[in-house]
């Protein structure tokens, strides 16, 4: 069994090579035209707030976090995260999502919110977002918005628009 060196890290710009391959083998080349990545194309995610894994010195997962206005709520939407498949299933995505929303809460986000798989992130503190409450600049299956409202009344202030903000 191969001992692993897991050290979480904050992402800076010399980590960019490496999670972009990470997140080219796991997503694949149709990963630019998804909503969430159209967000991501209006402004820069917030590196304090974006994580890595290294492995013994190999970088091989992170998660990043960019700055929303969903609706009346300015908050975080979380993605890409990504973890190499060499490293999968060891709650190293996990533990990225908890750090990445920690970050956020202290950093006064009023809500984390993605377009993921409910039955991995609801047990992370995710929560459905009412359906159809967000516009996204591209089609998103409703059912798959998720949030950690951190904010009070976050929740019901989740609806219209989300865009990148600065």
């Amino acid at each position: 069994m191969h001992k692993h060196d897991l050290v979480y890290l904050t992402e800076d710009a010399s980590h960019d090579a490496a999670i972009e391959h990470i997140n080219e083998e796991a997503f694949g080349p149709g990963r630019h035209t998804r909503a969430a990545a159209r967000i991501r194309e209006q402004g820069p995610h917030d590196l304090s707030l974006s994580f890595i894994c290294t492995d013994d010195g190999e970088t091989i997962a992170s998660v990043r976090m960019t700055p929303v206005m969903a609706g009346e709520v300015k908050g975080h939407l979380l993605g890409p995260l990504a973890v190499r498949p060499s490293h999968k299933n060891m709650g190293i995505g996990r533990e990225l999502v908890r750090i990445a929303v920690e970050a956020a809460r202290s950093k006064g986000s009023e809500a984390v919110i993605l377009v993921g798989d409910p039955p991995y992130y609801c047990p992370l503190g995710f929560e459905r977002v009412a359906y159809n409450a967000l516009a996204f600049p591209g089609p998103v299956d409703p059912a798959r918005v998720l949030a950690v409202p951190i904010a009070e009344n976050a929740h019901q202030r989740l609806k219209g628009i989300i865009g990148w903000r600065a």
